[in-house]
């Protein structure tokens, strides 16, 4: 298409595997046949590095007209199929990934879905970028979805979306009643067995769970017996819905994300935009927004714990259970929050700087 139009970009930004073989074509197709090409470079992100594209070795002739070369060398292979991905980290002049927490764990076995030795190989040509969020759709001062505007210099205002979200869903109407929420994927992946395993205990004492989204059918369930067993205590909300997040968003005082991975994590960004505290896994782009909280200095925008472990998650809400009893504390929190920086211009202005290095323009 590009010979077509006679246009020559600069780069060719890719993402994920859907596009992993591009560079693979651009450098074995393309730049082989016609000097058009030559001065044209490859960007190749990974978003989440679980999803690999592999599929049968033939397709290589049948779809693209190569030879069994690329398979034959390793190049492309991965156990017995062709890995679209591995050509993209392969034949790709710069791999970005969207956390420098992510692009470091992806050089290891832990959390490199068995491509570790490959990005470790090209570890130089490897950087973590920080996705950000949009902040003019994610505003709690003019989201038209939630009962009550507010900014940094209105916290006082967020807790009517709070009361009236208890309203909405059945629960107990008290703004004093700690308010914890996740909007997720229901699966293993966001670390959801850590709250399944210490549900019972947290809904012992006087808090209340809201949750949305859908996911794997035995965390769907279990969300709607806790639903039906604690009534106005759990709201389980077992369905997509913008309108509803955005609610759970502005009302909640923690927002959960004990994720076993996370390459970014959006959920945080969005938490911290509207004052509810994330409460994460040290992992990825979680590591990388959520500064932990330190009660003697009082810097930080969250809470966060290192271990893979439902105690440990058990451990870290109880304490910010007990940083919440102290309003003066909690409400200089909610604005260390609301200050954090995760809009696009920081992330676009280190793109833009690396499509200039990787051009040579100024």
């Amino acid at each position: 298409m590009l010979r077509q139009i006679d246009w020559q970009p600069d780069v060719i930004h890719c993402n994920d595997w859907q596009t992993g073989m591009i560079p693979v074509l651009l450098k074995f197709q393309y730049k082989r046949d016609d000097m058009f090409y030559w001065n044209m470079k490859c960007v190749y992100s990974i978003h989440n590095i679980a999803f690999q594209g592999v599929f049968d070795p033939q397709i290589l002739p049948e779809l693209f007209g190569f030879d069994m070369e690329l398979y034959n060398n390793t190049c492309l292979k991965f156990d017995l199929g062709v890995s679209y991905m591995k050509g993209g980290l392969y034949y790709s002049d710069i791999i970005t990934t969207v956390s420098n927490s992510y692009a470091n764990e992806i050089q290891t076995p832990e959390y490199g879905e068995r491509l570790d030795s490959v990005l470790k190989e090209r570890s130089y040509a490897l950087r973590g970028i920080t996705n950000g969020i949009d902040y003019d759709e994610f505003n709690p001062k003019t989201d038209k979805f939630i009962k009550q505007n507010y900014d940094i210099n209105s916290i006082e205002n967020k807790v009517i979306n709070k009361t009236e979200l208890q309203k909405e869903l059945g629960l107990t109407v008290d703004e004093n009643i700690p308010m914890i929420a996740m909007v997720t994927r229901l699966t293993h992946q966001k670390g959801i067995d850590l709250l399944v395993n210490i549900s019972d205990r947290l809904l012992q004492q006087n808090v209340q769970l809201v949750v949305l989204g859908t996911g794997d059918k035995p965390y769907e369930d279990h969300f709607r017996w806790l639903d039906y067993r604690y009534g106005n205590k759990v709201s389980a909300n077992i369905r997509f819905d913008n309108a509803l997040a955005n609610k759970i968003y502005a009302a909640c005082d923690m927002f959960l994300m004990p994720s076993l991975f996370e390459p970014c994590g959006l959920g945080q960004l969005i938490a911290l935009r509207y004052g509810s505290i994330p409460i994460v896994r040290e992992t990825g782009g979680l590591k990388d927004t959520v500064a932990a909280y330190n009660e003697y200095t009082e810097e930080g925008n969250g809470f966060s714990f290192t271990n893979y472990n439902s105690d440990d998650l058990h451990n870290i809400i109880q304490y910010a259970l007990w940083i919440y009893k102290d309003k003066r504390k909690w409400n200089n929190l909610i604005k260390q929050a609301m200050k954090s920086d995760n809009s696009w211009n920081k992330s676009a202005e280190i793109y833009l700087n690396m499509y200039r290095e990787l051009t040579g323009q100024d």
